[in-house]
């Protein structure tokens, strides 16, 4: 039993609060490894809070959210015979691609790089992300993407939360050309330069199995959001575990068709002084095909873009 400390954010009677989903952060502010060590020792123990496919070893999905590891894709970028003058320039997009067709892969960077091009982003170049497909199960191992990132840089005059709104503007523009082309299996974990998910159709020990970047030491955070699904109303797939790219999220949104309904309803309507003529390029703000979470994610993921704090933002989105 862990010390009942004054102050605390633990107590004993939330044991069974929030199964399957949870947090560490480093009070300090400073980026560890440890701080992911422990969120991949504390998914572990929730593995019994996910779900098995009939092979027992496919997963409905586990995740993880931290904070950009900079030391670790400034070496990236440099293996691209590129340099970084702040490591505050950096983002990186993880993205799922079609599998096995060379053509589409390529037809995929293209698209994403078209869209990065313009809103003014640079493009240093692409990553393959190095897995481990092993120790997957045979409905995971067959299903799964090809997984790559694109490393990128930003103009010198814009400042945080610009960069991240030229980033969301570029991956829905991106999103929206995959979408009219119908090109299954495209989608985009996170596209961020303050954030970046690891995730996929794993139960929570094969996560940091799969993808081996999450064993390098110079993988370092001060916080991170861990999940391990266990899917009820939507079919189990690589694109639906969580984190999404703003929040993790465990039960189900009773109010969703009226959410969703809305939403789409106030989209005529949509102005905003941040996004000013670029609001148009921002919709869908929910996209087709998604879960109640990843609704949810979008539609948070936007407001707090648009000028709001995170509190204020979840806020909003209680009925």
């Amino acid at each position: 039993m862990y010390p009942n400390v004054p102050n605390s954010l633990y107590h004993p009677k939330h044991e069974h609060d929030a199964c399957g989903v949870g947090f560490i952060a480093n009070s300090s502010g400073k980026a560890e490894y440890r701080i992911l060590d422990y969120a991949l020792q504390a998914l572990c123990n929730l593995a019994h809070r996910g779900a098995l496919d009939a092979d027992a070893k496919t997963g409905d999905g586990a995740g993880v959210l931290v904070q950009l590891p900079r030391e670790f894709f400034r070496r990236e970028v440099e293996k691209l015979g590129a340099s970084l003058k702040d490591d505050g320039d950096l983002a990186v997009g993880f993205i799922f691609m079609p599998r096995g067709d060379k053509y589409k892969i390529s037809h995929c960077q293209h698209i994403v790089e078209e869209a990065c091009q313009q809103f003014g982003i640079h493009v240093f170049g692409w990553r393959v992300v190095p897995v481990n497909p092993r120790c997957l199960g045979d409905k995971a191992r067959d299903t799964a993407p090809e997984i790559q990132q694109i490393l990128l840089g930003r103009s010198e005059d814009w400042d945080t939360a610009e960069y991240e709104r030229r980033l969301l503007l570029a991956r829905k523009a991106a999103e929206k050309k995959a979408l009219e082309e119908e090109i299954e299996g495209f989608y985009v974990p996170s596209f961020s330069s303050r954030t970046i998910v690891y995730k996929g159709l794993f139960n929570a020990p094969q996560l940091q199995k799969f993808y081996t970047d999450l064993k390098d030491p110079l993988f370092v955070t001060s916080l991170a959001i861990f999940h391990q699904r266990y899917s009820t109303n939507t079919f189990p797939n690589w694109q639906l575990a969580h984190p999404f790219r703003t929040l993790a999220h465990n039960g189900e949104i009773n109010t969703l068709l009226g959410n969703k309904n809305w939403t789409r309803a106030r989209e005529l309507e949509l102005t905003s002084p941040v996004w000013k003529d670029q609001v148009e390029h921002l919709k869908p703000v929910i996209p087709p095909g998604g879960s109640d979470s990843s609704a949810l994610d979008n539609a948070l993921e936007l407001l707090e873009l648009s000028g709001r704090s995170v509190l204020h933002s979840v806020m909003m989105l209680i009925p």
